[in-house]
């Protein structure tokens, strides 16, 4: 079965989130043949609708039901005023640090699940997957097998153990997506820098995710991976985080220093205008500097549901910046399909 999230969005009045994330009500047990491994499960929580993630045998979060309910997810959709989601999965749930194999395992169990997702309520739900990025191969041949699911493309971390995403060695990862027509989704994952963020918890989501995001994307750049596959069709979570700031320092860098010239195939300014980005920056002058950045076909609806630092009214974000009708629809849907490869209501197919 073909998800088409245009059947749904076809009139203004929709709004397509392309940035929400899913936990399975349960995990399998771990079958493999090593010990320590720290493999996800699923706990009952002290409040009845809520899970506990354990990992290593430590709740990772607590998390609502609907992060795994679809009904329960419809419901708050409607009062979010979403009509389509875009899921991915906890980002912690990639899984780099496991042994190839073992995250193998684990990432075609979600596969098929989240295909079931997609499969079950189609008008509402679009799903990507996850890779074993930690070996190349094994993350080719899994996304060949997601797409044949019927997944969207798949959700990547900012970085594999430690190395960029922009790494040459990510290459043919990134030439397979564009071939197989893939929207990749890139969210931060274990961000750099955390040695010297000081608060309390999830005081990480606040304020290193961006600049883990912003190093992601320039790591593409700065490796010319967006030249060497131009057509990826790729997306930056947290409006690409610090990216939209460090471009000028980037852009001049480019333009006045020839060993960053040579480096860089392309202007960094242009390239970054083929990147998608979600809105979730929280506020409208901020989004307008994304707008300005990106370019208005470029930026997409997000929220991070179902966690705690998700916007709530995402529709009322984008009109409060007092649009034009074509780029509210442009923010609101139309980037989001073209993102994921669908058609646009109204629009010749590419």
């Amino acid at each position: 079965m073909t998800q088409d999230p245009s059947s749904t969005t076809a009139c203004d009045c929709g709004l397509i989130d392309a940035h929400t994330h899913w936990i399975p009500q349960q995990f399998p047990a771990y079958l493999g043949q090593r010990k320590g491994v720290p493999w996800p499960s699923m706990a009952p929580s002290n409040a009845a609708c809520d899970r506990n993630v354990m990992i290593d045998g430590k709740v990772y979060r607590t998390v609502p039901d609907t992060s795994f309910d679809a009904a329960r997810r419809v419901q708050e959709m409607q009062g979010m005023g979403v009509t389509h989601q875009v899921v991915s999965p906890m980002p912690e749930l990639l899984s780099y640090w496991l042994h190839a194999d073992d995250a193998l395992a684990l990432t075609r169990f979600m596969n098929e699940e989240l295909a079931a997702l997609a499969h079950g309520s189609p008008e509402q739900f679009t799903a990507l997957g996850a890779v074993p990025l930690q070996d190349v191969g094994m993350a080719i041949a899994e996304l060949e097998r997601g797409m044949r699911l019927g997944l969207a493309g798949v959700e990547l971390g900012s970085n594999i153990n430690g190395k960029p995403l922009g790494h040459p060695d990510h290459i043919p990862f990134f030439a397979a997506a564009q071939s197989m027509g893939a929207a990749i989704f890139v969210h931060a994952l274990r961000p750099a820098g955390m040695d010297r963020v000081v608060g309390p918890p999830f005081i990480e989501q606040v304020l290193a995710f961006p600049g883990e995001i912003g190093l992601a994307a320039a790591s593409l750049l700065t490796t010319g991976v967006l030249v060497q596959v131009p057509d990826l069709r790729i997306s930056f979570s947290h409006g690409g985080g610090s990216l939209a700031m460090l471009l000028p320092r980037l852009q001049h860098a480019w333009q006045q220093m020839a060993n960053v010239t040579k480096a860089i195939p392309n202007s960094p300014r242009e390239q970054v205008r083929k990147m998608y980005v979600d809105d979730l920056v929280y506020d409208g002058a901020t989004l307008k500097h994304l707008l300005h950045v990106f370019g208005e076909t470029q930026v997409m609806a997000g929220t991070d549901y179902p966690f705690a630092i998700l916007d709530r009214e995402p529709a009322r974000r984008i009109d409060e910046l007092a649009l034009g009708e074509e780029t509210r629809r442009l923010l609101r849907q139309d980037n989001a399909l073209r993102w994921l490869g669908r058609d646009v209501p109204g629009k010749p197919s590419s």
